[in-house]
C-alpha cells in the first residue's frame, strides 16, 4: 500500500525533544520554540514569527488582530478548510464567499471587488497548494478599501511570490505544521505579523491577555492581566520536533520538488491527450510541492479513479467540500456572485500521494496506474 500521506521524520527529532524533558522545560515558549520563531523570520523576512499550537489559532489570533466583531464581513473562497471560516465566525463575523480560479483552485481577485460592501473588513486570500493568490491585485484592493489582509498559508511554507514569502505580504499570515504539511510539528502553526506596530499586541493576546513576554525579557519586573487574550503556546516537544526538519528544510524541499516534478513529467502525456489536467503555476510565483492534484472530466470520473487507484494499493482522496454547501456555511456566510467554479473544480479534484519518504519509484508505479485507468 501506498499511503496518501507520511508524516515527516528526522531521526535528530527524539534527541532534542529529550533534551526538552532533561532540562524540565516542555511548556511553551521554550529554547525550541524560539529556534522555530527565529527560522521563520530569518526565511521569511517577517517582522515577528510566534509558534502557535494550530493554524487555526494563528488565524484566530490574527482575527482578533484585526479587531473583527459580531456582524463584520470577510470575504474568502469557499474552496478552503473550515478553520479559514472558524477563525472569524467565532468573532462573529459573516463569510462572504466568492468564487475561485480553476487553473490554481485560488479566490478569483477579479471578484473580490464586487463583494465589497460597508461592513467589509478583512480579505483572506488562501494559497491552495502551496501556489500564491494573485496578491498584487488583492493588495491594491485592500488598501484602496482600507481592509485588513490576513493570508491563509497554511500549505505555504517556503513558497513565493514575485520574491515575497507567502504570509508575509498581507498583515498577517498564518502557517499550519500540522501532521500533513511539509513541515510538521503533529499539530501546530504559526502566526507572521508584518508591522511592528501589531508584535506586541500579539504577544498579549497568545500569553492569556498578560505582558509576560515583556516579562521574559527584562522590561518589567511583574506581569499581569492586561487585556483579552487565550493560550496559544505549543508545548516546546512540539517545537523540538519541527525544528529538526527546519534545519533540513532545503533537502526535505528538495525532495518533495523532484517527486512534483516526476508526477508532472510523468502525466503530462495525458494532459496533451485531454485525459485529465494538471496543475497550474503562474509566473511569478514558486511553490513548494505541497501537493500535486490531477483533475478527471466529472465526479463520476473522479469516483472511478479514486476507486481503482485503491484497488491497487494507492491511496488517493479529494478535498475540500464548498464551505458554502455546508450546513455551518448555509448558516453563518453567505456565497456572492455566481459559483461558476467552486463546486464543479472542487468535484474533479483528486490528490495524490505525496511525503518526504516517498520514492521516486514509487511515483512511477502511481503514474503507470493512472495511465492504466485511461487505457494509455
Amino acid at each position: 500500500m501506498i499511503n496518501f500521506n507520511v508524516p515527516p521524520y528526522i531521526d535528530t527529532a527524539m534527541d532534542y525533544i529529550k533534551e526538552c524533558v532533561e532540562n524540565q522545560k516542555i511548556c511553551g515558549d521554550g529554547a525550541y520554540t524560539k529556534k522555530c520563531n527565529e527560522w521563520i523570520e530569518k526565511r521569511t523576512g517577517t517582522k515577528k514569527a510566534l509558534l502557535t499550537t494550530s493554524c487555526t489559532h494563528a488565524t484566530e489570533l490574527a482575527a482578533l488582530l484585526c479587531g473583527i466583531k459580531p456582524g463584520d464581513e470577510v470575504i474568502m473562497p469557499s474552496f478552503t478548510f473550515v478553520s479559514t471560516a472558524d477563525a472569524f465566525v467565532l468573532r462573529g463575523a459573516v463569510p462572504v464567499f466568492v468564487d475561485i480560479r480553476p487553473d490554481t483552485m485560488n479566490i478569483d481577485e477579479k471578484k473580490i471587488e464586487r463583494a465589497i460592501t460597508p461592513k467589509t473588513k478583512a480579505i483572506v486570500p488562501v494559497h491552495y497548494a502551496g501556489v500564491a493568490c494573485e496578491m498584487d491585485t488583492i493588495m491594491d484592493i485592500a488598501n484602496r478599501h482600507g481592509l485588513y489582509v490576513v493570508e491563509d498559508a497554511a500549505k505555504g511554507v517556503m513558497s513565493f511570490y514575485k520574491g515575497k514569502a507567502l504570509g508575509t505580504i498581507g498583515n498577517f499570515g498564518a502557517y499550519s505544521f500540522h501532521e500533513t504539511k511539509n513541515y510538521s510539528s503533529g499539530e501546530g502553526g504559526a502566526l507572521l505579523i508584518r508591522d511592528e506596530k501589531d508584535i506586541e499586541d500579539a504577544e498579549i493576546i497568545r500569553e492569556k491577555g498578560t505582558n509576560r513576554s515583556k516579562f521574559y525579557r527584562g522590561q518589567i519586573d511583574k506581569y499581569t492581566w492586561v487585556d483579552h487574550g487565550s493560550s496559544y503556546l505549543p508545548s516546546d516537544m512540539n517545537a523540538a520536533y519541527l525544528y529538526s526538519q527546519l534545519e533540513v528544510a532545503d533537502e526535505i524541499n528538495d525532495k518533495r520538488l523532484s517527486l512534483w516534478n516526476r508526477y508532472y513529467e510523468r502525466l503530462s502525456d495525458l494532459k496533451e491527450r485531454g485525459k485529465l489536467e494538471l496543475p497550474t503555476i503562474p509566473e511569478g510565483c514558486v511553490h513548494n510541492a505541497h501537493m500535486f492534484y490531477v483533475k478527471a472530466r466529472d465526479l463520476e470520473e473522479r469516483t472511478a479513479f479514486i476507486s481503482f487507484l485503491k484497488e491497487n494499493g494507492i491511496m488517493s482522496v479529494f478535498h475540500y467540500i464548498p464551505l458554502h454547501t455546508a450546513p455551518a456555511g448555509l448558516k453563518f456566510g453567505r456565497f456572492d456572485g455566481e459559483d461558476e467554479y467552486t463546486t464543479k473544480e472542487s468535484e474533479r479534484l483528486a490528490r495524490l500521494p505525496m511525503y518526504y519518504r516517498l520514492e521516486l519509484s514509487q511515483v512511477d508505479h502511481i503514474c503507470d496506474k493512472i495511465h492504466e485507468f485511461y487505457g494509455a
